[in-house]
């Protein structure tokens, strides 16, 4: 790394649920700097996934959330001309970070003429069953890091 590490900003929590969680999901959500289009989007995707889980709408955001992180990846590295998948752990924030990013990424990949706040409350609610794209992409993740286990003797 050169120069200095960037300071973490801090989040202040949303609104309406004082969650920091959620103000990440907006953030992550947030298009060309519309920010009250994301809340909107947001609050609306919380309150039908509320409904189909009969749970309160952080309580079944974290299951979500929870469900899609993953614990273990793989990184490139090189070693004597050669690259190698090499598993390593994934820090807490990094797994925060990429079920956020997988998730919205999902929402905005699936078909169909549904708003974007319904499509966000499918994939929520798939996530929560442990089904759908962002968790099938977790799952991926995780098999190429267990196919990967032989080269974990060159992890950093």
């Amino acid at each position: 790394m050169r120069g200095k590490q960037a300071r973490k900003r801090e989040i202040k929590p949303d609104g309406v649920y004082g969650s920091v969680l959620v103000t990440k999901f907006v953030n992550y959500l947030m298009l060309d700097g519309k920010k009250t289009a994301a809340e909107k989007i947001m609050y609306q995707a919380l309150e039908s996934l509320a409904e189909k889980t009969k749970m309160r709408p952080l309580e079944a955001l974290d299951i979500a959330i929870n469900n899609v992180k993953p614990k273990i990846e793989v990184r490139s590295r090189r070693v004597g001309g050669a690259n190698y998948q090499v598993p390593v752990p994934v820090s807490e924030e990094r797994q925060l970070a990429l079920a956020l990013r997988w998730i919205v990424a999902a929402c905005r990949d699936s078909r169909g003429s549904k708003t974007t706040a319904e499509r966000l409350a499918e994939e929520l609610l798939a996530a929560t069953k442990r089904e759908g794209t962002a968790y099938k992409k977790r799952e991926d993740t995780v098999k190429m890091a267990e196919a990967n286990k032989a080269f974990s003797h060159l992890s950093w």
